[in-house]
């Protein structure tokens, strides 16, 4: 059954015949679906996931083949059945997360999945599909408007290819011409909908893959009330936090840091072996033979052979998931507590260190530097100082940390700053935009 969810300031009823609306939020880790009711009110779908109703649905697909009448076939499955098939066979199973990551990358466009190639699109088609099928909203009977990052993930970002890739996919998943918007304006749409007195408003949406930012005028008697000022974003957010506690805490007992001897030289363990954990789904692109030949002949000569051998492990049993898993708890509980301790053990592998709040704070002072940088930017693109917001509205799982909250209390004043539905204020907004765009009434 849907979450009720009344936004303040929609229409008691916008007509009993009235087009349904759903505002789509595809997210690198987690997506939310939000659909505008005839009778105004946004509801955020629920998704049943093992005796639980959730109103987010976990961005990721699973592959693998069946035998049956003397051929092999390729299935697959979007969560949580696509997690059920991975931890049943995660050596013949294929994962693929973090689909929106890839977009806006010219140099990825299709990967080979038990020896059939998969264009970017098509994947990230599969799981719209399924995502709009469980939400209810599949076979073009909603008008969609689907959400974008201001900047899509990576250096080399071209957000216009990721934009066409972003359409091409929604459209594969037979679900028609869509409307785009803005993420963090879809959340400041949603935000402005509890003012009642003229406001410039920032927006700080941070999601798995990126951050972004809106300035927004929020004019109450105007024929149209939200006015976007500017919009910036950058490529930092949850994931590269995530990414600071294996580079600190899991990385270096894997053999990071350490030296192996090549002749009568001792040189240190390539650093290429730990590049996949800035994304756990990447270390399933490592279990190669020739990357594990050559892990294993640096483990050969090594200072510490142990922690090489467990890195072999990970990688070829499979284990990101479930390292990251315990990584991300981590996180969030450092968002709780002043500490926290990491627990891993698996198939020989045993991690356990406490980690403090002070510690990981210390981590991401460049990332935080990075976000502050954006902000920056976004206030200079609209000729604004520090002193013209008014309001300052974070949403999203990463503005629970604590120092990412500070940051924003530091330059804008305690008084000034709001938060709510980090989790499902983009879709919400995205089906209230998508209701003004269809001329809905108001």
């Amino acid at each position: 059954m849907p979450n009720k969810s009344v936004i303040p300031g929609a229409p008691g009823s916008a007509g009993a015949n009235a087009p349904s609306v759903a505002g789509v939020d595809f997210g690198t880790t987690n997506s939310v679906v939000a659909l505008l009711g005839a009778d105004g009110v946004v509801r955020t779908a629920r998704f049943a996931v093992g005796g639980a109703e959730l109103d987010v649905f976990r961005t990721v697909l699973a592959f693998w083949r069946e035998e049956g009448g003397g051929r092999a076939t390729l299935q697959h499955a979007a969560w949580p059945h696509a997690i059920e098939a991975y931890l049943d066979d995660p050596l013949s199973t294929r994962l693929i997360m973090s689909m929106k990551t890839y977009l806006a990358q010219r140099s990825f466009s299709q990967t080979s999945i038990h020896g059939r190639p998969h264009t970017l699109e098509q994947l990230a088609a599969l799981f719209l599909r399924a995502l709009a099928g469980e939400a209810g909203v599949g076979g073009g009977s909603a008008r969609i408007v689907a959400g974008r990052p201001v900047r899509f993930a990576g250096e080399q970002a071209d957000d216009a290819l990721g934009e066409t890739r972003l359409r091409e996919a929604y459209r594969q998943a037979g679900l028609g011409e869509v409307d785009v918007a803005f993420e963090p304006e879809a959340a400041g749409y949603r935000f402005t909908r509890a003012l009642d007195a003229p406001a410039t408003v920032l927006i700080g949406d941070f999601g798995g893959g990126t951050s972004d930012f809106s300035l927004l005028r929020f004019e109450p008697r105007a024929a149209r009330r939200v006015t976007s000022l500017a919009a910036t974003g950058v490529g930092v957010a949850g994931d590269a936090f995530d990414y600071r506690i294996m580079d600190h805490v899991v990385s270096p007992r894997l053999g990071k840091g350490g030296t192996y001897r090549v002749w009568d030289k001792e040189m240190p363990v390539p650093v290429e072996f730990y590049a996949g954990f800035a994304h756990w789904h990447r270390l399933s692109l490592m279990r190669t033979p020739r990357i594990l030949r050559e892990i294993a002949g640096v483990a050969r000569t090594a200072s510490r052979p142990d922690g090489l051998h467990a890195l072999m492990r990970l990688i070829e049993e499979e284990l990101g998931w479930q390292l990251y898993r315990t990584v991300s708890a981590v996180k969030a509980e450092l968002s709780r507590a002043p500490q926290a301790v990491l627990r891993f053990r698996h198939a020989g592998i045993a991690i356990e260190e406490t980690i403090t709040r002070v510690d990981f704070e210390q981590w991401i002072v460049p990332d935080l530097a990075r976000l502050s940088a954006a902000v920056d930017q976004a206030l200079a693109r609209a000729s604004l100082s520090e002193a013209d917001v008014d309001r300052v509205f974070l949403t999203g799982g990463t503005s629970f940390v604590p120092a990412v909250r500070t940051l924003f209390e530091r330059r804008f004043g305690a008084d000034r700053i709001s938060a709510g539905g980090e989790f499902v204020s983009v879709a919400e907004g995205l089906a209230l935009i998508g209701r003004d765009r269809a001329g809905l009434d108001a």
